[in-house]
């Protein structure tokens, strides 16, 4: 009689090959259920792994994962850049998967890592505690960058929104512009609900008219900054400043001033997000919420080195700041605001 193999205590389980395998190693992205299905299937079989399906267990791949929501977002690209290079510095090589915000894409490739027996995982996530109960349950190390999960035991690492939307609206109000338009990203993600919620608490703080329909979720594309741009100028009483919530959006909504004649800096004034070179280049060059994506990208790997090592992390909180350019003239004297 043959010796019964992987593909059989698979087949026994009702799992895939992949997933029996990895109980057989002890790798922890697999469910109680899984591992007890496998387990019984074993015993029935009178399965042996060979020797070196046991060493697995003991083994280091030397590589970490990283997650991003859309690597098509320059802010997202630098921050690769980041992680990568300070990744090598540890010895690890480092494995990119683009969720291109889906949550369901975001989930294939936690599997693929997963599967890939990655030392560590780094993620920009989306959605919450609830639909990450797959990958916050598999224990394997991990570290949350510019996005966190409310009641997630992960350590982060992310920017303060309030602090440099905040600044925002004083530079514009201090202006004099009264009507502020603010596009949001989406409210599965942190980054969508704290910058949404921080314009919503600046604006009641301050000169501006505080109205409900300056404000439009968009999704963190391109395309819904572009929306965002023609919902708000076909108000009838259109604000005289812009605020976008990401470098994508940001990007949309300037093309639609310029499809429709207006220019930043003079008809409109524009703040963006996120410091990318682009934005520099522009004429005038675009006002902007910064935060140091170098830092965050690099501290990102030191943390999850850490919690590697068994060490205990504390999340960490980046400043943001204002970087006042040419798109935020004064509102002329005599224009309604």
């Amino acid at each position: 009689m043959r010796s019964a193999t992987i593909k059989d205590v698979a087949e026994k389980a009702g799992v895939s090959t992949a997933t029996a395998s990895r109980v057989l190693s002890g790798h922890p992205s697999t469910s109680p259920a899984a591992r007890s299905a496998v387990e019984q299937a074993v015993v029935e079989l009178g399965f042996r792994p060979n020797a070196q399906a046991r060493s697995l267990r003991k083994t280091t791949t030397q590589t970490l994962g990283l997650l991003l929501p859309d690597i098509r977002n320059p802010f997202f690209a630098d921050l690769a850049h980041a992680v990568e290079q300070r990744a090598r510095d540890f010895g690890y090589l480092t494995l990119f998967g683009n969720a291109n915000e889906s949550s369901e894409q975001q989930d294939r490739y936690f599997d693929v890592m997963l599967s890939q027996r990655v030392d560590g995982l780094i993620a920009a996530p989306q959605g919450d505690s609830a639909s990450l109960a797959g990958i916050l349950e598999s224990k394997v190390p991990m570290v949350f960058v510019d996005r966190v999960i409310e009641g997630a035991d992960v350590p982060s690492i992310s920017p303060d929104n309030r602090s440099g939307i905040r600044e925002a609206v004083d530079h514009l109000t201090g202006l004099g512009h009264r009507r502020i338009g603010f596009i949001a990203g989406p409210q599965s993600t942190s980054t969508g609900r704290e910058r949404l919620q921080s314009y919503q608490e600046a604006i009641s703080e301050s000169p501006a008219e505080d109205a409900g329909e300056l404000s439009y979720i968009g999704d963190f594309q391109a395309a819904s900054g572009a929306a965002g741009a023609h919902a708000l100028l076909d108000l009838p009483d259109a604000p005289t400043a812009i605020l976008a919530a990401d470098s994508l959006m940001s990007i949309g909504a300037i093309g639609v001033c310029n499809e429709r004649g207006l220019s930043i800096g003079t008809d409109v004034a524009f703040v963006g997000y996120d410091d990318i070179e682009a934005f520099t280049l522009l004429n005038p060059a675009l006002t902007v919420i910064a935060h140091d994506v170098d830092a965050m990208g690099r501290g990102a790997v030191e943390m999850l080195v850490d919690v590697i090592a068994g060490e205990s992390i504390r999340s960490q909180v980046l400043p943001s700041r204002l970087i006042v350019r040419g798109s935020t003239p004064a509102l002329p004297k005599g224009t309604a605001a």
